[in-house]
């Protein structure tokens, strides 16, 4: 059935929100702000399972453990969103597709971590707002150089990710 000109539009601003809602969910990864990254995932039931870390199916257990990973003191990561593909199943379920350039630099074990991954999420509206329902994530490829005390670095892994992030390169 073709869509009216009022569905269309508000396709189109949902679209919008859902794009704003991954961008915000990033950027407060990369500020060190649990309690938006919080506010961007569903209160209830959210499915979190990215490569390299443990599944989680709730946001605050989540929260936690990138409270304390990710905002540690000599943690720096940029999370860079791209070639996001939203796709609707309904008025209030979408589905979106995500490539990631994942950059971070861990003063305490002198490593410097790229990472190419893909997302797919699943976002739903509830209370007249968008969330993330479900975010999984898949490592395509990784290189991680190790510094020495001397500032130099060299290749520890080039290729496939480790088994899990945040351990030793």
């Amino acid at each position: 059935m073709k869509m009216g000109i009022e569905e269309r539009l508000q396709r189109l601003e949902d679209d919008r929100a859902i794009r704003d809602l991954k961008a915000r969910y990033l950027r407060a990864c990369d500020t060190k702000d649990p309690e938006a990254v919080r506010d961007c995932l569903i209160p209830e039931g959210a499915v979190i399972s990215y490569d390299g870390f443990p599944p989680f199916d709730n946001r605050d257990e989540f929260v936690g453990v990138y409270a304390q990973m990710g905002c540690a003191p000599g943690i720096f990561d940029i999370h860079h969103g791209a070639n996001g593909i939203i796709q609707f199943d309904n008025a209030d379920r979408a589905t979106g597709q995500w490539s990631l350039f994942f950059h971070n630099i861990n003063l305490g074990t002198k490593t410097l971590t790229q990472m190419g991954v893909e997302y797919d999420d699943i976002y739903v509206r509830q209370g007249g707002r968008w969330w993330i329902a479900e975010t999984r994530s898949k490592r395509l490829s990784c290189l991680i150089h190790s510094v020495d005390d001397a500032g130099v670095a060299a290749v520890a892994v080039m290729g496939e990710a480790p088994a899990s992030f945040g351990g030793d390169a």
